[in-house]
Parts: C-alpha cells; structure tokens; sequence
C-alpha cells in the first residue's frame, strides 16, 4: 500500500483496496462478455443485439475505470492484468457456444445480474468498513448495472 493522508486506517484500506479488485475484475469480465456477445450474435433481430451489447459494453467501461482509480486513491494498485482478473472473477465464464440472439441475451443477462448482486454486496461491505465513498461508488455503479440488466431482459420478456 502507497502512503496516503486519506482518513482511513491502513487496514481498512486494505481491506477496501481488496473489495474493490475484486469488483474490478468482475467489471472487466463483464465488458469483455458484453463484447463477446457484440461480436458473434447472429440471428434476424442481428443489428439490434449487436449495437445494445456494444452499448452495454461501453456503458461499463467508466464504471471499471472509477473503480480502479478508487483503488489507487485508497493507496493500492490497480490489478487489470489478465491473471488477475482470471483469478479474482467470480462471474461465471461465457458460453462460447451461444450464436443466437436469444442465448446471447441468456448469457449476457445472467451476467449482468451476477455481477450486480456483488456489487450490491459490496455497498454493503464499503459501508461497514466506513467508506461511504467506496459504498457511494458502488451504488452508482449497482444503478447502471440495473438499467443495462433491464435493456437486456426485455429482449427475454418480450416473448411472454
């Protein structure tokens, strides 16, 4: 942990520093699964799936980025690598075999809804460490996860 005259102790830093690279590997799994599903969607509503999951992508991509400057604020590094993520993912991985519009918005939404509960977690988690900042942090992000899971879902509900 870098010095830092932010009134958190160092072990609440930590553990916040720990919470929040955690976070930020499900946010980077989750963009990286936004633009699977981007990339390989097939099917006849193609062009409408293909420019929401490029939105739900792009919409995620400050939320990673606040995320990781939280971290590096609190006094710990930033962990984007490809191992680190591998290993702190807790997001289930991405069916390679999906092709078709319906499957990808499966995947896609099950993810969406995953990583949101652990972000709604971690509010909780940010809280108790007495970080409203970080709490404040990950409730912007649970909002934008929530509106993005709709713009998914009703893709799915459109059929009942």
């Amino acid at each position: 942990m870098h010095p830092t005259k932010i009134d958190l102790s160092l072990e609440k830093r930590t553990a916040l520093v720990k919470l929040l690279n955690d976070r930020l590997a499900d946010l980077i799994d989750l963009q990286l699964q936004a633009k699977q599903a981007h990339w390989n969607v097939k099917g006849p509503n193609f062009i409408a799936l293909h420019e929401l999951f490029d939105g739900v992508s792009g919409e995620i991509l400050p939320y990673i980025d606040d995320t990781a400057e939280r971290i590096v604020t609190l006094g710990g590094t930033a962990d984007g690598t490809l191992g680190g993520i591998a290993k702190r993912t807790k997001l289930a991985p991405y069916p390679l075999a999906a092709v078709a519009g319906k499957e990808h918005v499966e995947a896609l939404s099950s993810a969406l809804a995953a990583a949101a509960k652990l972000i709604r977690a971690a509010i909780d988690q940010s809280t108790e460490l007495g970080d409203a900042d970080t709490a404040d942090l990950f409730t912007g992000v649970s909002r934008g996860l929530d509106k993005q899971l709709w713009f998914v879902e009703a893709h799915l509900q459109a059929d009942r």
